[in-house]
Formats: structure tokens, C-alpha cells, sequence
């Protein structure tokens, strides 16, 4: 499975952009099976509220993520 943990501004990606239906394309992510996790720190700080798309998560669920990963790749 695939997960992904979002930090900064990476918290704001639902919100969209006017070229691509954001969304929709992490709607049909998680629906395969994909997981997105959000800095509850960061989302905190932007007053963004828990989904069930991407959870308010925390530093210890990016530690378990990162342990039980057989890669790791980051972006920034």
C-alpha cells in the first residue's frame, strides 16, 4: 500500500488548484487502497480539520510509516 504523509503546505493540497481536480484524484486514491496522512501540527496551524481522506495524524505516525516502508521517497 502506498501512503503518503503531508507536511506544510502539503496539508492545503484538497483545497485545489483551477488546472486539476485535486479532490477528486485524492478521493479516488484513497478508494484503491492508497493512505494520506497529514502533519496535525501543520493542519492545526491552518485551521484545517480532520477528513477522512487525510487524517490529522502526528510525528509518531510518520515514524511508523517511514519503519514499516520498504522505500522511502520525499519531495519538497
Amino acid at each position: 500500500m502506498v501512503k503518503v504523509f503531508l507536511l506544510a503546505t502539503g496539508v492545503e493540497s484538497e483545497v485545489g488548484s483551477k488546472k486539476y481536480n485535486v479532490k477528486e484524484q485524492i478521493t479516488q486514491f484513497v478508494s484503491k487502497g492508497g493512505g494520506i496522512y497529514g502533519c496535525g501540527t501543520c493542519m492545526k496551524s491552518r485551521q484545517i480539520d480532520s477528513r477522512d481522506t487525510c487524517p490529522l495524524s502526528s510525528m509518531k505516525d510518520l515514524y511508523q510509516i517511514i519503519k514499516d516502508s520498504n522505500k522511502v521517497l520525499t519531495f519538497d
